[in-house]
C-alpha cells in the first residue's frame, strides 16, 4: 500500500468537498478515478491539479476513436525494423530496439510514482475499457515479442475522464471510484474567474457571469458555453478595454462563447423576439 497523501486542490484549481473526497477515496483504495461531466468542467485539468498537488509527474494518454488498449502498454515498430533491415546498420535481431512503451507502460516503469491520465475513454470502441482491466488490476503486462514482463515499480494514480458519449461496461465501472463534476453555480464561477483574472472589477465580473448564465440556460443552444470559454471571453474583453457588457444584439465577441452557427442564429432570434433566457 502506497503512502496516503490527501489532495486538497491547488491555487489555480478550485475544488469542493465532494471532488476532494472522490480523489482521496481513489488514492486510499488505489483504484482508478473515473470522472464524468460535460466538456469544459475541468476533468482533464483535474489530473494536472492532482499531479501538482501531490508533487508527481503526469503522463497523459489522449484516447481517440481508433485507439486500442494495446497502444497504452507498448507498440512493436515493425515498419522501422523492416526499414533498418534494408537500409540500416543496426542489429535487427534485437527486437527490444523496436519495442516502444505506451503511456501505461511508461507509468509502470517510472522510478517515481506518477499520475496517469486516460483522457476521454468513451471515444474508443466498447471493448477498449474492458481491455484495460487486467493490466490496471495487476499492474503488470507481458511483451509478447520478447517474453519480458513489465511490472509496475510504483502504482500510478490513474484518472480516467469521460464525456458520457457512450455507456461504459459494468465490469469496468466496478473497478473505479466515480465522480460526476457538476457545472459550477454562479457563486463558485465567480471564484474561478477571480483565480484566472484576479483584480477584475467586481461590476464587470457580475455582468459577465450574469450574461454567461443567461446564455447557457437557453435550452435552444446546441452547444452551451463552458468555463474555459467564459475565461477566454473575459480575457478578450480585458484586452479590448471593454468595461461594461449587457445581453443585447451588440454583445461583444460572441464568437468566443458560441461556436456553432445555429446557436448564433438562435441567440439573435431570441433577442429579436424579445424573449428572456430562463434563469
Amino acid at each position: 500500500m502506497q503512502d496516503f497523501r490527501r489532495f486538497r486542490g491547488t491555487i489555480t484549481y478550485l475544488t469542493n468537498d465532494a471532488l476532494e473526497s472522490a480523489v482521496n477515496c481513489a488514492l486510499a483504495l488505489e483504484r482508478p478515478l473515473l470522472v464524468r461531466g460535460e466538456p469544459g468542467t475541468g476533468k482533464t485539468l483535474l489530473a494536472e491539479a492532482v499531479a501538482e498537488g501531490l508533487s508527481m509527474p503526469m503522463i497523459g494518454w489522449n484516447v481517440k476513436s481508433t485507439t486500442k488498449a494495446q497502444e497504452g502498454l507498448y507498440v512493436y515498430d515493425t515498419v522501422q525494423r523492416l526499414y533498418d533491415s534494408r537500409f540500416g546498420d543496426g542489429d535487427v535481431r534485437d527486437i527490444k530496439r523496436y519495442i516502444k512503451l505506451g503511456p501505461m507502460g511508461k507509468a509502470f516503469v517510472a522510478e517515481e510514482r506518477s499520475v496517469l491520465l486516460i483522457d476521454e475513454v468513451d471515444k474508443a470502441d466498447l471493448e477498449f475499457p474492458n481491455d484495460l482491466l487486467h493490466e490496471l488490476d495487476r499492474m503488470r503486462f507481458r511483451i509478447v515479442e520478447t517474453g519480458e514482463e513489465v511490472v509496475a515499480k510504483q502504482r500510478p494514480v490513474v484518472i480516467i475522464t469521460s464525456n458520457n458519449e457512450k455507456e461504459l461496461p459494468d465490469a469496468f465501472l466496478r473497478r473505479c471510484v466515480f465522480h460526476f463534476i457538476d457545472f459550477p453555480e454562479p457563486e463558485f464561477m465567480r471564484r474561478v474567474v477571480d483565480v484566472h483574472h484576479p483584480g477584475l472589477e467586481s461590476k464587470l465580473v457580475d455582468q459577465v457571469v450574469s450574461v454567461f448564465y443567461e446564455i447557457r440556460n437557453s435550452m435552444r443552444l446546441r452547444k452551451r458555453p463552458s468555463t474555459s470559454e467564459l475565461i477566454d471571453w473575459i480575457a478578450v474583453l480585458k484586452r479590448s478595454g471593454v468595461e461594461d457588457v449587457k445581453l443585447d444584439k451588440n454583445l461583444p465577441f460572441l464568437g468566443t462563447l458560441l461556436k456553432k452557427e445555429q446557436d448564433i442564429v438562435s441567440f439573435a432570434d431570441q433577442l429579436a423576439g424579445g424573449r428572456r433566457y430562463r434563469s
